[in-house]
């Protein structure tokens, strides 16, 4: 491997001759290695978003030589794009506050710039990425600015989409079983009962619900403290440069970010990112329970549940032949389980931040968009493998209404509540019906009980 020869505070040292990457970013390859883990690819994107519209603000301002300019802003473009993937290496446990994942993108950028103006990698005279490509920046505020828009599109482009979907899935399945009378449960026993459509709607209800309180936590996103630079100062930021660059990231991206009025607030704080994060966690509780839900109602459990089929997706078991499991509703469990996880890293991370910094935001950046990446994954999933599949066994539900005892619960106000229990362990011990032990005891009459015991009366 050929090398050139680069210089830093700390001396010259060797880069790879065809890397566009610089010393900075060497230097972070050799120093840092603890998982493998590279940064999440739409921070990488949202970044370089960042890096185009600042060099388009600070030629607008005319603080940027516009050739030099024009030459970063097609890098930037060309970066975003995915042309350079293979230069991002840095380990996600990196030096803190995101400094090594900035430095990448400004060395990168300014050699492709470089090139663009026939000039050879490591030529800093020509672009700089301090001087030139991180001009009126700083690690700062730019990376937390590119974790709100990173977090922000990727919550639009696939979360929210996938939540939709899977509300939308759910209220099919409650209209197609919207005719089938079950009996509730609660504490794991037989309650009185509900519509097996009812049930379906307590989960697309619960499942919009979530999705509309993560919408709200990823509105609050758009507020971003760009042009604080350093400590939220603002210095060697030029008046007009961070509404500018504001403006242009918007036209790239449609979206409506600002900039916030007070900078102190944000930049040290990460109050916005434990607020997506906590309502994630909050969906991910509702999907996990839906999950656990499927599981038992698709059991075998005392031979009494059953009353739903899922799909079956593969063989369960390696010794006991024919064996199906809930495999999607197993998967989406886990899922949800790691986003708990996240959400933990992200507000011990939030709450360690010290003074006008918090180190760990290249932490809280890679769970934060990890999460949103992988919950995204696993509803889709679940949606396809699971729910769209999803089958009544009308035989079994029947049955089990039948003999619930419970139903007892439709005579209290005519018999009092007394009575009614009295019938009721009567009924269990006796394994009867209902309906027969108070025909035995003459409580009311077969044409009164065949009205008052009738499921669709209750519900």
């Amino acid at each position: 491997m050929k090398f050139r020869i680069e210089k830093d505070v700390l001396g010259s040292a060797k880069v790879p001759e065809d890397a566009y990457y610089g010393l900075e970013t060497q230097r972070a390859l050799e120093n840092f290695n603890a998982s493998g883990i590279k940064t999440n690819k739409t921070m990488i994107y949202a970044y370089a978003i960042l890096k185009y519209a600042a060099a388009h603000a600070n030629i607008s301002i005319g603080k940027l030589n516009p050739k030099i300019g024009k030459a970063i802003m097609k890098a930037s473009k060309e970066v975003a794009s995915g042309k350079f993937s293979d230069q991002f290496n840095i380990d996600v446990f990196q030096a803190g506050a995101g400094t090594n994942l900035n430095m990448n993108l400004n060395e990168v950028i300014a050699n492709r710039a470089i090139e663009l103006l026939n000039g050879n990698k490591g030529d800093y005279n020509l672009v700089n990425p301090n001087d030139h490509v991180n001009m009126s920046q700083s690690t700062n505020d730019t990376y937390h600015t590119a974790v709100h828009i990173a977090s922000y599109i990727s919550v639009r482009n696939k979360l929210l989409p996938a939540l939709k979907d899977l509300n939308r899935t759910l209220d099919k399945k409650a209209q197609e079983f919207e005719d089938i009378i079950k009996v509730g449960r609660t504490h794991l026993q037989n309650a009185v009962p509900i519509s097996m459509g009812q049930e379906f709607k307590g989960y697309s209800g619960a499942v919009a619900k979530a999705a509309e309180n993560i919408r709200h936590a990823t509105d609050l996103l758009l507020e971003i403290p760009l042009g604080g630079t350093a400590v939220g100062t603002g210095i060697n930021a030029s008046k007009g440069y961070a509404e500018t660059a504001a403006l242009e990231i918007n036209k790239e991206l449609k979206t409506r970010f600002f900039i916030t009025s007070n900078k102190f607030k944000m930049m040290p704080n990460q109050q916005d990112e434990v607020f997506l994060s906590d309502s994630l966690k909050e969906c991910a509780i509702t999907i996990n329970k839906i999950a656990n839900d499927l599981r038992l109602l698709s059991s075998s459990l005392g031979g009494r549940m059953g009353e739903l089929s899922l799909p079956e997706l593969l063989p369960g078991s390696s010794i006991m032949p024919g064996k199906i499991n809930p495999s999607a509703a197993e998967m989406m469990n886990m899922v949800c389980f790691q986003i708990f996880g996240y959400s933990y890293s992200i507000d011990k991370a939030a709450d360690s931040g010290q003074l006008q910094l918090n180190v760990y935001m290249p932490l809280i950046a890679h769970d934060l968009l990890l999460s949103i990446d992988l919950f995204s994954n696993g509803v889709n999933i679940f949606t396809k493998k699971c729910i769209d599949g999803i089958k009544a066994n009308r035989s079994i539900i029947k049955k089990n209404l039948d003999n619930d005892i419970s139903i007892v619960t439709a005579l209290t106000r005519h018999i009092g509540y007394a009575k009614a229990a009295e019938i009721a362990r009567m009924a269990y011990k006796s394994d009867k019906t209902v309906k027969e032990v108070c025909l035995e005891m003459g409580v009311l009459d077969k044409k009164t009980l065949d009205r008052l015991l009738d499921p669709k009366n209750e519900i």
